[in-house]
């Protein structure tokens, strides 16, 4: 136990280390500073599977631009909109303490950008160091409207291995699809049904040479025998859980959603909708010939239709010349990852049980102890009745809908946070969000008769500081489903998680509140529940939603109102002057 002990705390300290002498420190080499960057959305062509099309991105690229900070330095991100969309950016897992207008979902914390015009993101990374991602968050642009945050540690150290040799590698594992996203989802929400599957999933933007007229759109990892490589792994896919592997190689687990974990050695990462995850790729002492697949395919247990398809990269040995030279005009033998069945549950629930918090002296898990206010919420799809106007295709005029405590979220006109701040809330939300379902039911049994859902703008208040508690609950209804939930503002503590129905009476008394995952987004297990506790110390509105994007769109999303702290500190400031308006 205790060499083991050693072993992880050794890892630890090699990834801080490592973090240090990565080339992204040639851009950070001063504490506490602040970083200006300039993001121009402008419409890209981009030619995959044979087919070009005009696609949303940041300053042409695709993926987006990478943003580097150190823990402690503020960033200024001016954000122009040249494209016929509203826009607006979300950093997804910044906690943004005290800066809600720089959080970035449209008309929840701001209005979006409109067609030429800008907003000036700024804000703090405090407390958080590993990766993040930020993306689009309207509408279904985030289809390729993303890219990675680097987080430094501010502590430096000095490292434990000899000879370092370390890159960070990124890998932004996502969709695509030939047709436009933002025709597919608005035919899809007048239809009443689901939009259509992707045609591919990508590794950095690469669909990999398992698709047509993809094989020069292949990713490959390029490295040395015997050394350490630390891998970022971010999903940005818009409705796919996913597997991630690497032929032949074990990947150690440090980091989830920037915050470091208990290292763990797997074969396999899961990985879902908005969850990053950095992992240590050694590689072999000795270069083998031999080229191994580098592959992401999706975790699937829903009801409908998904794309099936696997996304493959290269991960590729560095030869001396003279290897060069005699294995030039040699093929070499290609080594493919065995990655679980599409449904695998077990696999997907004893995974995220791997996932634990250092919970020691410099990393603490400060996990609510006690709790003062508790929620249990169902998630799940159900039905709406669409307008007599619309002609929805679904029975009696009906149409696929999502909800939390049977509450389909109706997106307001004007931004919730400005609602809250000018005490204008009339007419735009109500605070009577269920702390629990309307009735009881068996959840993952079967369903009920009625599987209307209702509609409304309805929030949460907490008062400052409060902790809470939320359970969440999984439902049969239409079909059992993992959801990967997302809170915007705060990290949560994963204390338990279970199959089928939670029970109150038994359930608890098995929680972790030890080391317990910390992260801003995870999966509420198909056909089961998840625990999860935070402490409600960030004043501002925060948006919790399904990050698959089509639930989202469907209404499986709500928000928490956090009210100001007595202390200056504990208070909201008032938005910035550039603030976008509706």
């Amino acid at each position: 136990m205790e060499s083991s002990y050693r072993w992880s705390m050794r890892v630890i300290l090699l990834l801080l280390c490592a973090l240090w002498v990565l080339p992204e420190l040639t851009l950070a080499k001063h504490a506490r500073i602040t970083r200006h960057y300039k993001f121009y959305i402008k419409m890209q062509n981009v030619t995959r599977l044979c087919q070009t099309k005009s696609i949303v991105t940041v300053n042409g690229q695709f993926p987006g631009p990478r943003i580097i900070a150190r823990e402690g330095d503020r960033l200024v991100i001016k954000v122009t909109n040249h494209v016929p969309y509203n826009v607006s950016i979300h950093w997804h897992g910044v906690r943004q303490i005290r800066s809600g207008w720089a959080d970035g979902p449209a008309y929840i914390t701001q209005c979006p950008i409109q067609t030429g015009q800008s907003y000036v993101y700024n804000f703090t990374v405090t407390g958080q160091r590993g990766t993040l991602w930020w993306h689009a968050h309207i509408s279904w642009l985030r289809a390729t409207l993303y890219g990675p945050i680097v987080i430094l540690p501010k502590d430096m150290c000095l490292t434990h291995s000899p000879n370092p040799s370390w890159k960070s590698p990124l890998s932004l594992v996502r969709e695509w699809w030939k047709a436009d996203t933002e025709t597919l989802i608005n035919q899809a929400m007048q239809t009443g049904l689901a939009p259509n599957v992707s045609d591919a999933h990508t590794i950095n933007g690469l669909p990999g040479p398992l698709h047509k007229c993809s094989a020069k759109d292949t990713f490959k990892l390029k490295v040395k025998p015997g050394k350490t490589y630390l891998l970022r792994l971010v999903n940005a896919a818009l409705n796919d859980d996913l597997f991630f592997s690497i032929a032949n190689h074990t990947l150690t687990v440090v980091e989830a959603d920037a915050v470091y974990v208990k290292p763990f050695k797997t074969n396999i990462v899961l990985i879902t909708p908005g969850q990053t995850t950095n992992v240590l790729l050694k590689t072999k002492s000795k270069a083998p010939n031999a080229t191994f697949v580098i592959a992401a395919r999706p975790y699937a247990t829903g009801p409908a239709a998904f794309d099936n398809t696997t996304a493959t990269g290269l991960l590729e040995y560095r030869k001396s010349s003279l290897s060069n030279t005699t294995l030039k005009n040699k093929k070499l033998p290609l080594f493919r990852p065995l990655l679980p069945k599409f449904n695998d549950t077990v696999f997907a629930m004893n995974y995220n049980k791997k996932v634990r918090s250092l919970a020691n002296a410099k990393f603490p898990a400060k996990v609510p102890k006690t709790v003062q206010k508790r929620f249990f919420f169902t998630v799940g799809l159900g039905i709406s009745t669409c307008p007599k106007n619309q002609g929805c295709q679904g029975p009696n005029n009906t149409r696929v809908a999502a909800a939390i405590n049977n509450v389909s979220f109706v997106m307001p006109n004007i931004a919730l946070l400005q609602a809250h701040f000018f005490n204008q809330s009339k007419g735009v939300y109500t605070t009577d969000f269920p702390a629990n379902p309307p009735f009881k039911f068996n959840y993952t049994g079967t369903p009920p008769r009625n599987i209307m859902v209702t509609t409304g703008t309805k929030v949460v208040v907490l008062p400052f500081n409060t902790s809470v508690e939320l359970i969440l609950q999984d439902t049969s209804i239409i079909g059992a489903e993992s959801h990967p939930l997302h809170l915007h503002g705060f990290n949560f503590f994963v204390v338990g998680e279970g199959n089928g129905n939670f029970n109150p009476k038994k359930d608890p008394s098995k929680f972790n509140l030890i080391d317990p995952a910390e992260r801003n987004t995870i999966g509420v297990p198909s056909g089961g529940w998840v625990a999860v506790r935070f402490l409600a110390d960030n004043p501002g509105v925060w948006f919790m939603h399904c990050h698959f994007e089509v639930h989202t769109s469907w209404g499986l999303k709500m928000a928490w109102i956090v009210q100001d702290g007595k202390l200056r500190n504990q208070k909201l400031p008032p938005p910035p002057s550039d603030l976008p308006k509706c």
